[in-house]
């Protein structure tokens, strides 16, 4: 085989098979560059906070943007509070008649030998009603703007939601 057939069979094989080597070297070059620091990107996203005085405060903000509604009060009520879950390990024993059933918290220790239980999971508050005071309520277009946002943002149903025109 000499070197003009050798030539046009790679060059045959490289029209061929252009898309493919495509792909692999654009996984090549994602593999090969920096990852960043995932901590840091993880900080800056913004936290919303369930505490129902802050809830409240920035309800009543995003309510006041939406188109008619003017100035925005919001109160709202919970029926619980936030609730922490911790983790527990459980230890059943079938011994007599009865069987028992020992339930312990998880506790981690820190760096500094505090002692803190392992959080299973923290459930939000359960909100109990709403009540929205805004300029722009005696429009129904604005209260069932309104009912909707307040709906999505804290879980309540449009029947415990009411919404008032303000003096």
């Amino acid at each position: 085989m000499d070197w003009v057939n050798l030539k046009r069979t790679g060059r045959d094989a490289l029209k061929k098979y252009r898309y493919v080597l495509l792909v692999l070297l654009a996984g090549l070059l994602l593999i090969t560059m920096p990852q960043g620091d995932t901590e840091q990107a993880v900080e800056q996203t913004p936290k919303v906070s369930t505490e129902p005085a802050d809830l409240q405060t920035s309800l009543g903000e995003i309510l006041s943007q939406i188109s008619g509604a003017g100035k925005v009060e919001v109160l709202l009520t919970q029926a619980a509070g936030e609730k922490t879950v911790y983790q527990t390990d459980e230890d059943r024993s079938q011994g007599e008649a009865n069987g028992s059933i020992r339930r312990e918290t998880v506790v981690v220790t820190n760096s500094d030998r505090e002692e803190t239980g392992l959080i299973q999971r923290i459930d939000p508050p359960v909100y109990q009603g709403a009540v929205v005071v805004c300029q722009g309520g005696d429009s129904p277009k604005v209260k069932l703007a309104i009912v909707e946002a307040v709906a999505s943002a804290t879980g309540l149903t449009a029947d415990r939601i009411t919404v008032l025109k303000m003096k």
